[in-house]
């Protein structure tokens, strides 16, 4: 049994969005929804394919020793390898206390860890490919709006020199006491910290469509596409467009038990966050429904923002 992978919502190229074309479906979806998939930006197939297959052999052969190498001890750096159920969205989401059902390996633009040296290389061109994509990505969704307001005194090429984060995420199979019927998500519902987030994932073997965003009041399955990447809008998009762009909240839901074997996924992110000194008004954040309950003051940057949402669990297994 599979599910349908027919999505519900567009598909644009980025070739002919760049070229003009589709504006007015495109600037309907973007104000409307906040997500998306994209054909044509840039990264291909076999690229997601080899830093998805480069970071699964570290997960499944790399010994304890060489994965505690590449841990770090800062929750608030993403960086390196990160164990099964180290993270909990719910935690950082203050919406319950189950972890994530996921290990992942994260770099950025410095500060990185790597197991060896052709991971580096693999990692860090295909980091390259994505940060462009993103980059031109944002652009034409910022333009398409047409209410970039320059928050913090920066034109668009200024908020995208950006310090954006890479995380290749496994979700494996879910054991018995964490299928639906017990615990109804892998991850936790979440808006992303980033301007705008790309997203390519490779499907359930079963078929399960794991990922979903919540569109109009709504639970919309995100389910893989061939030659795509998905884009979701992040928290940074309405802040510089006076609210006309929404940040969609999204997670990844469990099987349930009688669709548990072959439910094992991976998803690559890549997260196009301004830079830490990049400044916002609290106020104007809070009425565009962001939780920023934490943050003091009328404004703050983007690194006060991040600073105080992230939760690393002290797991126990490594892989």
């Amino acid at each position: 049994m599979t599910d349908t992978a027919v999505p519900r919502v567009p598909i644009f190229s980025l070739t002919e969005l760049k070229r003009g074309a589709d504006q007015e479906a495109f600037r309907e979806c973007v104000t409307e929804a906040g997500v998306f998939y994209l054909t044509d930006c840039g990264v291909r197939e076999q690229d997601h394919r080899l830093a998805t297959d480069t970071a699964m052999d570290f997960f499944e052969h790399g010994t304890p020793q060489e994965k505690k190498a590449v841990t770090t001890n800062i929750p608030t750096m993403r960086r390196g390898y990160s164990a099964l159920e180290a993270e909990s969205t719910a935690q950082v989401t203050r919406t319950g206390t189950y972890t994530d059902y996921s290990m992942s390996f994260s770099m950025g633009v410095g500060g990185n860890l790597f197991p060896s040296q052709r991971f580096e290389e693999v990692w860090t061109d295909y980091f390259a490919g994505l940060y462009t994509a993103a980059r031109e990505t944002a652009e034409v969704v910022l333009e398409a709006t047409g209410t970039y307001d320059g928050s913090d005194g920066r034109d668009i090429d200024t908020l995208l020199d950006c310090d954006p984060v890479l995380r290749l995420r496994y979700f494996p199979e879910v054991p018995e006491h964490r299928v639906a019927e017990h615990e109804p998500r892998r991850m936790a519902p979440h808006y992303d910290l980033s301007i705008v987030t790309l997203i390519h994932q490779t499907p359930c073997a079963n078929g399960f469509v794991s990922l979903q965003a919540e569109i109009g009041g709504e639970l919309v399955d995100l389910p893989h596409v061939p030659e795509a990447v998905i884009v979701l809008c992040g928290a940074i998009a309405p802040l510089v467009t006076q609210g006309a762009v929404p940040a969609p909240r999204h997670h990844v839901r469990s099987p349930g038990a009688d669709r548990r074997e072959g439910s094992g996924r991976t998803s690559s992110v890549f997260f196009l966050r301004p830079s830490t000194d990049f400044s916002f008004s609290v106020p104007k954040a809070r009425a565009y429904g962001l939780e920023v309950d934490t943050l003091d003051g009328e404004t703050a940057t983007f690194g006060d923002w991040i600073g105080t949402n992230y939760v690393t669990m002290h797991a126990t297994t490594t892989s």
